[in-house]
């Protein structure tokens, strides 16, 4: 008989790099006193227990069924959205968010849309299951409509998390959160790199091999990225980030990584008291407080996947204090608001090198696409020289080094979602290039230059819709 040897080893908890012995700083991610100490056996680990399924067998391209290729329909439109479209069979999805953002919510929320048709089992680490039916009858309008495919459990132990699994049978499994599971025969805490790394590859294997499509919720560092991110977002198919100021309202669902769709597209939910609503039409919802007519506001059309979004973007200049300047962007990079603030020292001739400069995106959105560089150069002129933009303009366009605006992506898309909601004038880069004729619904003001651009957009003109202006 062998036994089994074993030895001590030092794991980051930030990044998972291993060191044989303690360091205060890991030298690969920074981070100061995250390697925990970890006992580990060198003996052959027991296949027992990973995932449901038998030996593999290899198999044809011919003789692979394809009978499980249709997605699953998700009754929240914008969750099947983020997702392509559907969830796909045998698929594992990582959720992660800041705490009290609202995704044991959103996942309860979708768990009771899809009991009714299909067998869901909710594992829970963090609350027990009055808690959860708590919840549950918040977010159900009648508490008698309780779908009798949904199944609750409180349980951390990987193994007995697997029983259940088997009891069940269950088409989809959600377990919140992946930090609690914890396999017995690894030494180490729940929620460390090793016991994260493997409880995601047996649910993974869990899903490959049986079916069931399963949701992982994630927890999220300090520094905003899940819990050893390296490690979990390799395994999984899909990752999902719920993001949103928690003392807002509106949050967004955003596809950082999908095997099975696209990853551009965002969901757009509302908190309220029985739970996330969709927000069908969002730029509606982010303009709706809008102050018309303030100096410092500007209106832009920002590309969200195949969604366009009009964004509120504000902007304030004040006097420096002790001759030291600030650039405080929220919502916006900060080495793209450096550039706009030296193009319009230069090329326009704003003095602000003695000021201070404030820019926010309205909603706790994040505009990290160019087309948004000439509302934020015109919501900081506004500010600066105190003169309200036209109240029904929208402002669409990247800004080069040499003050030239630069057609952004479809551009024909993002009119007509400006069209659609009350504006008469879109300022947009000249176009160089025929393409699909601009949309007659707007007054189409072409401009070469930033200078151009903001004389358009300070100064009042009354312009038929249709006509062009160079």
């Amino acid at each position: 008989m062998v036994k089994s040897k074993s030895y001590t080893r030092y794991v980051c908890q930030q990044c998972g790099r291993v060191a044989a012995g303690f360091m205060g700083k890991c030298p690969q991610c920074g981070s100061f006193n995250s390697m925990v100490e970890e006992v580990v056996s060198d003996s052959p680990a027991s296949s027992k227990g990973r995932g449901l399924g038998g030996r593999s067998v290899p198999r044809t391209l011919a003789q692979v069924s394809s009978d499980s290729e249709e997605r699953i329909g998700v009754p929240i439109g914008e969750f099947a959205r983020v997702l392509g479209g559907g969830l796909v069979p045998g698929s594992i999805v990582l959720v992660g968010g800041d705490p009290g953002i609202g995704k044991s919510t959103l996942m309860l929320q979708m768990a009771l849309a899809m009991a009714d048709k299909f067998k869901v089992l909710y594992v829970s680490g963090e609350e027990s299951e009055r808690q959860i039916k708590m919840r549950a009858n918040r977010i159900l309008a009648d508490r008698s409509l309780s779908p009798d495919g949904l199944y609750l459990v409180t349980e951390t132990g990987l193994d007995a998390i697997f029983e259940h699994v088997r009891t069940v049978a269950p088409d989809l499994l959600i377990v919140d959160s992946i930090q609690t599971v914890y396999l017995p025969e690894l030494d180490s805490a729940a929620g460390s790199v090793s016991q994260v790394r493997e409880c995601a590859n047996r649910l993974r294997e869990l899903a490959k091999a049986s079916g069931p499509a399963v949701f992982v919720i994630g927890h999220v560092t300090k520094e905003g990225t899940i819990a050893g991110p390296r490690v979990l977002e390799h395994i999984v198919d899909t990752v999902l980030y719920l993001e949103g100021d928690r003392y807002q309202a509106y949050r967004l669902l955003r596809s950082v990584k999908n095997r099975f769709g696209a990853t551009a597209e965002v969901g757009v939910f509302e908190m309220a008291e029985r739970g996330m609503v969709e927000v069908s039409n969002p730029s509606e919802a982010f303009l709706a407080e809008r102050m018309i007519n303030a100096p410092g506001s500007a209106i832009a059309v920002t590309m969200e996947g195949t969604r366009p979004l009009l964004v509120e973007v504000q902007g304030l200049t004040s006097p420096a204090q002790f001759g030291n300047a600030r650039r405080t962007p929220n919502g916006v990079d900060y080495n793209r608001l450096l550039m706009l603030a030296a193009v319009l020292t230069r090329r326009v001739g704003l003095k602000l090198a003695e000021a201070d400069i404030f820019v926010n995106v309205v909603g706790g959105l994040k505009v990290d696409e160019p087309a948004a560089d000439l509302a934020i150069a015109a919501a900081v002129t506004s500010s600066m020289r105190d003169v309200s933009l036209k109240a029904d303009t929208v402002l669409i366009g990247e800004v080069g080094l040499a003050g030239e605006l630069r057609m952004p992506g479809q551009m024909p898309v993002r009119l007509r979602e400006a069209a659609k909601l009350g504006f008469k004038t879109a300022i947009v880069p000249k176009r160089l290039r025929k393409g699909e004729p601009w949309t007659a619904d707007l007054v189409i003001v072409e401009a070469r230059s930033v200078s151009q651009a903001l004389e358009a957009a300070l100064v009042q003109k009354d312009l038929p819709r249709g006509r062009k202006v160079a």
